[in-house]
């Protein structure tokens, strides 16, 4: 085909194949390459060149595809990530050594990693860190850390086998392959050809009365296809996550909230869409209050909840008031962190349809059983009438348990009979979307001469914004964890979610536990000081061991792990701080320091059910099928619960078709949050596999010992040296043989003062930070970090590091560089969270302490891996610079800031 396009047509060679397409030539060449030539390789992260997961090559150099015009690709050779992996060899090991690594988590951003790396790799020259971390530089991660990636680029030319194995294999991402070879399908790749689009108009300030005009003639001037309203909500306009806290409402009715708030929703073609004028709405802003301070004297913003505050939450144990009197040492301090956005590089996205008397979403979601329930509230239908189908899901973090583009496209799809597609530009996912809560906390802390801690208070003010969403779980949560996994003998905490006009605060991979071990961390090491004690040895003489008490009075016999990871960071810590010394005593105006700190978590809901239910069956010809409703959105949930099932059943992984999230076909394993997939969907695949396995046994007639052979039109039972073959005849459904097994931790409920059991597992973790200040200018440089984590059993110890590193990435932008700021911060240049040169090398230490109740002994991980980050680095900055920073972020200003307020400027 000729490379002279006619006039309107684009004409480019894409992956080697000839094109003319008709596009403007100052279209984004991402959407020409998405829309025109079907490439959902390119993904569009930002639009504005922020995030490079669009990266493409042109004639061999990388651009941003969503910054380059479509005229600049005329008679010229344009090159994707699944292009070059199918047809260049250096991009299939360079594929083959990311699957090594686990260098792609949740997968959003590989398509750009990969593709800035094949440039790199493809002008040869010896490979450093430096230069592959230049090269990748313009591509944003929000999952891995960094590491990984940098590890496999640097390893694309050994082609070595991948692993097998069962529990403890590090094992590839089972899910991987479609990530690296550009073929997964994230929310804005499944729409059919002919969906329409919908666009959710929003308020554009943080409170406002509101009045609409002539909709109906908006509608036909501008060829669109719906108008939606919450006058066209046939069911309940509300949503939410917690029962009795479902306050937020589709769309706003005579007033919104906060800025960004829904009041309507347009539906039409593309091209509509793009040429409509402005929508007829009037606004009247009206005074809003952003901060919890004055929140009790403004109107509330829901009835029932005076004072505007929505939960509370309290822990007390023993007599705080003696503990403290009667301490050698007290310290105190007021600390604060403000709201952080969760920036996962795929915007929201969602496809809906309606088929009969039933609705069909496809969506990027972390919940789908609670998105089928929400939606059959808001739609007026029966649960089992809405069928929820995730796609892979591009970061999530917490945010994307909640609805949100969902409701839009159903309602519309509903009332329409046609598919009905969304995604959400960058802006109105920073604006509308859930974000950690902003904390204000006060804490003090007491302990003897030796320095034995015997008593802490703690109050925390937590701003929820305008809804409700995981506020509740949050003001619960606190209280049991700000006392970090030390023994308190004397304990209050207390903490209050309060609502504001801002977006609301949800769910954000700790549920609001960092923000407290920023107090209670730095207060430790202040304490170490004034006893004279090494900080490191200060929280081994105080941590939790098996036989103590927490300070909900519950008691863990084994797998209280905290000790071994102190004590496996102990030879680092003496050795950094020799390091720091000899740095410091050569003078100059930069400084080492050296901080530590330790966290824990819950996994699961506090002191609620929470159930997952795994279904697997064997259909007549042998397959070995696992139904596994767990969303994986990067953490490994898909390959570490079939490794779990696999071992249980006894079969090589190799062996099991996996079947994954779908309201339809798979039950309900519960949420992806707060730690719980591997710990408690995992015991529910153990269960599972193991009845399967008894079920095969039996009907082959050998013993328990014999091992399940999967064989091509068969299973092979060998029972010793004898070798039976199972006849599987047709069941009921699909399965020869299925079994259905459910897990639920046991907790018990708190009571009035917060005693009792909430959690049946915690994980614990300490982490160490080597880092350097400049004195003069107050920036901080990350040196190394080390962490130990207790996983109880590692199932799979290479995404243990990877959750690990992408963890300890995310506490880095909490700690120095993080602030969403309503309005001011919707984007990803204004909004900064760290790039592939913030994040310096880091060492895991996996401690396997083993747990009772675990699949194996295994623990959850996900939200343990950011919870000591930032006080550990805020504990450096102090140890380098006498400066403490009590409100986050550590940005220069404010490192320069509190270096002279210690008298450390001159």
């Amino acid at each position: 085909m000729s490379l002279d396009a006619p006039s309107g047509q684009i004409a480019f060679t894409l992956n080697g194949q000839a094109l003319s397409l008709p596009a403007s030539p100052v279209a984004r060449l991402s959407q020409v390459l998405r829309e025109g030539a079907g490439a959902k390789d390119v993904k569009v992260g930002c639009n504005a060149g922020d995030c490079g997961s669009c990266t493409v090559l042109i004639d061999g150099a990388p651009v941003c595809a969503c910054l380059t015009p479509a005229g600049q690709a005329q008679g010229r050779e344009v090159e994707t990530q699944a292009g070059l992996v199918a047809r260049d060899p250096l991009a299939g090991r360079l594929a083959r050594a990311f699957q090594r690594h686990q260098a792609a988590q949740c997968g959003i951003c590989t398509p750009g990693m990969m593709v800035a790396a094949v440039a790199l790799l493809r002008h040869g020259g010896p490979l450093t860190e430096t230069r592959v971390a230049d090269a990748l530089g313009g591509v944003l991660c929000r999952c891995t850390g960094y590491r990984k990636i940098i590890a496999a680029v640097m390893d694309a030319g050994d082609d070595a086998p991948l692993a097998e194995g069962g529990v403890g294999a590090r094992l590839a991402r089972l899910d991987g392959w479609p990530k690296v070879s550009g073929t997964e399908a994230f929310g804005d790749d499944v729409a059919p050809a002919d969906a329409l689009a919908c666009r959710v108009i929003r308020s554009p300030f943080h409170r406002a009365a509101f009045r609409f005009g002539d909709l109906e003639g908006y509608r036909r001037r501008n060829g669109l296809d719906l108008i939606l309203t919450a006058a066209d909500i046939p069911g309940r306009n509300l949503f939410g996550v917690i029962p009795g806290f479902e306050d937020q409402p589709v769309f706003a009715e005579a007033e919104t909230r906060f800025r960004g708030e829904a009041v309507a929703a347009v539906v039409g073609t593309a091209d509509a869409l793009e040429r409509v004028e402005t929508f007829p709405v009037e606004w009247e802003e009206r005074p809003a209050i952003l901060t919890p301070e004055g929140a009790a004297e403004a109107a509330d913003l829901h009835e029932g909840r005076a004072a505007n505050v929505m939960a509370r939450g309290h822990v007390a144990r023993g007599d705080v008031a003696e503990g403290l009197a009667t301490a050698a040492h007290v310290v105190e301090g007021r600390f604060s962190t403000g709201f952080i956005e969760h920036a996962y590089i795929e915007p929201e996205a969602a496809v809906a349809r309606r088929v009969g008397g039933r609705i069909e979403v496809q969506c990027c979601t972390q919940a789908p059983y609670m998105n089928r329930d929400g939606l059959a509230a808001i739609l007026g239908l029966a649960p089992e009438s809405v069928r929820i189908v995730p796609t892979a899901t591009g970061g999530g973090f917490g945010s994307k348990l909640d609805l949100t583009a969902q409701p839009y496209v159903a309602l519309a799809a509903w009332r329409l009979g046609r598919p009905v597609r969304i995604a959400y530009a960058r802006s109105e996912s920073i604006a509308s979307s859930t974000k950690r809560h902003p904390s204000d906390i006060r804490m003090e802390v007491g302990c003897d001469a030796k320095g034995r801690i015997t008593a802490a208070r703690f109050d925390g003010v937590f701003n929820t914004g305008a809804y409700a969403s995981w506020g509740p779980t949050v003001a619960t949560r606190v209280p049991i964890h700000a006392s970090g996994p030390y023994r308190t003998p004397a304990y209050a905490a207390r903490s209050a979610g309060i609502h504001t006009n801002t977006a609301p605060s949800g769910a954000f991979r700790g549920f609001g536990v960092p923000q407290s071990a920023v107090a209670q961390e730095q207060l430790f090491d202040m304490l170490a000081d004034r006893v004279g004690m090494d900080r490191l040895a200060f929280r081994r003489l105080n941590c939790l061991r098996n036989g103590d008490a927490t300070v909900t009075g519950q008691v863990f016999e084994t797998g209280m792990g905290m000790a071994a990871c102190l004590d496996a960071l102990g030879p680092h810590w003496d050795r950094a701080l020799a390091d720091a010394a000899a740095v410091n005593a050569a003078g100059g105006r930069t400084r080492r320091g050296v901080g530590v700190a330790g966290g824990w978590y819950g996994c699961g809901n506090t002191s609620l059910s929470n159930p997952s239910t795994i279904r697997a069956g064997v259909r007549p010809d042998g397959e070995i099928v696992l139904h596994q409703g767990a969303v994986d959105i990067g953490q490994g949930a898909n390959t570490v619960i079939t490794q779990i099932f696999a071992e249980a059943l006894g079969v090589p992984v190799s062996a099991i078709t996996l079947i994954g999230p779908d309201t339809d076909v798979t039950p309900d394993a519960g949420k992806t949050s707060a730690s719980r997939q591997t710990f408690i969907t995992g015991n529910a695949a153990r269960l599972c596999g193991a009845a399967l396995r008894t079920a095969i046994l039996r009907l082959g007639n050998v013993g328990e010992g014999a091992t399940i052979l999967p064989r091509p039109g068969g299973l092979i039972l060998r029972d010793g040296e004898a070798e039976h073959r199972v006849e599987l005849a047709p069941g009921e459904g699909d399965y020869a043989l299925e079994t259905v097994e459910s897990y639920d931790p046991p907790t018990l409920p708190l009571d009035e003062n917060g005693q009792g059991e909430p959690y049946a597992v915690y994980g614990t973790a300490a982490q160490m930070v080597e880092l350097e200040v400049d004195l003069d200018l107050g920036t901080v440089r990350l040196v190394a970090f080390r962490a130990a984590h207790d996983v109880g059993r590692a199932i799979n110890p290479l995404l243990v590091e990877g959750q690990v590193e992408g963890g300890i990435a995310q506490g880095i932008g909490l700690a120095l560089m993080e602030e969403f700021l309503p309005g001011r911060t919707e984007n990803l240049h204004d909004y900064l969270i760290p790039t592939i040169g913030d994040v310096p090398p880091v060492t895991t230490h996996i401690i396997e302490s083993g747990d009772p109740h675990g699949p194996y002994g295994a623990k959850g991980l996900g939200e343990h891996c950011l919870v000591p980050t930032a006080p550990a680095i805020l504990n450096a900055i102090a140890h380098a610079t006498g400066a403490r920073v009590h409100h986050l972020p550590a940005t220069p200003d404010r490192v320069r800031a509190a270096i002279l307020a210690a008298g450390g400027g001159a």
